[in-house]
């Protein structure tokens, strides 16, 4: 049965795209694709599977906030070692998504008991798709790291192999508007989602009273502003595919019927002066001034507060950036949102719970949230005038029932049965041992195979069987030998064994000459004579040293350092 051909999934018009998100932001994204047009909408952990044509593909890396990378499936199939992988892998199209004059690079997430490590899956691959242009083509794409015509990537779950084209190349969180940062700047994906999470979308004043580069500030403003956040990308890797649509592309872009008019302010601030330079800067870069007003003052100094509004901050850990006294920070924060901020619903995003607990206000959600490497958590917080009895009496609350408090989504895992029906979606089947061993002949075992015909005798009959079979068997046509011939092969084996016992014996010794060994030491100039006490002179070590490159005196210094 001849082997199904995987076709480009453009041809069905209709195909799965999955997009890659921070963990607690799955249900955000979930909204953002819907709200575009996706279908069959599904969240996973760290991810949304959905599914769409090649507009629905564009529109997802243009216009979503919270989507790290758009990928777009090829395969799948069932793969129980690094062999059957490159087996699988090699065997598949890849002329129809990569150029053999072009590039590729490939990322690897593995979550399985077979394959422990993921770099090692990334060779097998690599391996796997040169080996395949070679062979077909007698030349090869070439691995790049940076800026590769088309991104690869590879998840395996146990057994379960996905391989993926990267339609986003550099992740979607580099919007192109932040040229500047500070130290441990925010992810902007992460403050978009933030954003999002606590239900703001522009229909009140929006403070932050410590900005930073003002990555707050921005997602903020484009999110109040419905500008999507693809318009200060520089590329995307679609773009490199032979099917790209330019035009396509280009209308997504210059469509602005969904932006609308901010009707309030967003206010940013921050003590340090070269924050605020930052940000305002990647606020014009932005070209968001309109939108944002800062100040350089402390978190103390704000003297008022406008109405209505929201308050989200990113303050210092204690961690990377390290103040004097992070609790008295803290304390400050807490007293500054008691005085000044009444009304206002309060979100701060902190690491350490001793910490938070010094703000001093109950918080009525408390979600983890993955900083970078750093699990931190999001209180918000209910600010009200006087007493807690007295705003419970005049009917209002602290607890937040809209908040979605799901930290990761209620997964369903697929049964074999319905991933065996997946992987035919994709025109996978399986090859019998057979044909499977005659496809894993790669180029070594095929020059193995052509140097053992080489040791070939007359009537084709292999070389190697000759050393199996004995000439006292060919004469007497398959008989056992007699106890007659193993007594005469005892004796000839002692005979020979006596010669070699007498020719040792009759060894005589001869001494050798004693080698004339000439004065080879090292010649140095009298001037690098030393005195050490009284008659005693050494040579200084000096004159044995290489005499540095006066072109380039550097490698000299780099090469005495690394023998040391």
């Amino acid at each position: 049965m001849e082997e199904q051909k995987i076709q480009p999934e453009d041809v069905r018009q209709d195909f799965e795209l999955v997009a890659k998100t921070m963990r607690g932001l799955e249900d955000v994204l979930r909204d953002e694709l819907v709200a575009l047009g996706a279908r069959d909408v599904e969240m996973g952990n760290r991810m949304v599977s959905f599914r769409g044509d090649k507009r629905m593909m564009y529109v997802a890396n243009f216009c979503t906030r919270t989507a790290l990378r758009v990928l777009k499936p090829v395969v799948k199939f069932t793969a129980r070692d690094t062999d059957e992988l490159y087996d699988r892998v090699r065997d598949l199209p890849w002329e129809d998504y990569i150029s053999p004059d072009g590039t590729f690079a490939i990322d690897a997430t593995v979550n399985s008991a077979e394959f422990s490590h993921s770099r090692y899956v990334t060779y097998r691959v690599k391996d796997a798709i040169v080996d395949h242009f070679t062979d077909k083509f007698r030349r090869r794409p070439s691995i790049r790291i940076q800026g590769a015509d088309v991104l690869l990537n590879v998840h395996i779950s146990d057994t379960r192999v996905t391989i993926s084209l990267d339609s986003s190349g550099a992740p979607l969180n580099q919007r192109g508007y932040r040229t500047e940062t500070l130290d441990a700047p925010l992810n902007e994906v992460l403050a978009a989602g933030i954003i999002l999470k606590t239900g703001w979308r522009g229909d009140t004043n929006f403070v932050d009273p410590m900005c930073g580069s003002g990555t707050f500030l921005i997602e903020a403003a484009l999110i109040a502003t419905n500008t999507w956040p693809g318009i200060y990308r520089k590329g995307f890797a679609f773009e490199k595919w032979p099917d790209f649509d330019a035009g396509l592309l280009a209308e997504i872009a210059a469509d602005d019927s969904a932006e609308r008019e901010f009707e309030f302010k967003i206010y940013g601030g921050d003590k340090d002066p070269e924050a605020i330079a930052v940000a305002r800067k990647n606020i014009r870069n932005a070209s968001l001034e309109r939108c944002i007003d800062l100040r350089c003052c402390d978190i103390v100094e704000w003297a008022d507060a406008p109405k209505p509004g929201i308050l989200i901050t990113n303050p210092p850990y204690g961690e990377r950036l390290r103040p004097d006294d992070i609790n008295d920070l803290y304390r400050s924060i807490g007293d500054t949102l008691k005085a000044r901020f009444s009304g206002y619903h309060a979100w701060i995003l902190g690491y350490k719970e001793e910490t938070m607990k010094c703000i001093g206000l109950k918080p009525s959600v408390k979600f983890p949230v993955l900083n970078g490497d750093l699990e931190c958590r999001l209180n918000e917080y209910v600010l009200f005038d006087g007493s807690y009895n007295g705003f419970r009496a005049s009917g209002g609350s602290v607890r937040n029932e809209e908040f979605n408090r799901e930290v990761k989504p209620r997964l369903s895992h697929i049964s074999d049965g319905e991933w065996q029906e997946e992987t035919r979606r994709y025109g996978d089947r399986k090859r019998d041992r057979k044909e499977r061993k005659e496809f894993r002949a790669d180029k070594e075992r095929r020059a193995d195979r052509e140097r053992r015909r080489d040791f070939k005798r007359d009537g084709d009959r292999p070389f190697k069987k000759d050393f199996k079979r004995r000439d006292d068997r060919d004469d007497r046509k398959g008989e056992r030998p007699s106890k007659k011939d193993f007594k005469r092969r005892d004796g000839e084996r002692d005979e020979r064994r006596e010669q070699r016992r007498s020719k040792v014996e009759n060894r005589q010794y001869r001494p050798r000459e004693a080698a004339v060994v000439p004065d080879r030491a090292p010649r140095l100039p009298a001037d690098s004579a030393i005195q050490v006490g009284s008659g005693l002179k050494m040579r200084s070590r000096k004159g044995w040293y290489k005499k540095p490159d006066a072109e380039n005196p550097a490698a000299d210094t780099a090469a005495d350092s690394s023998s040391d």
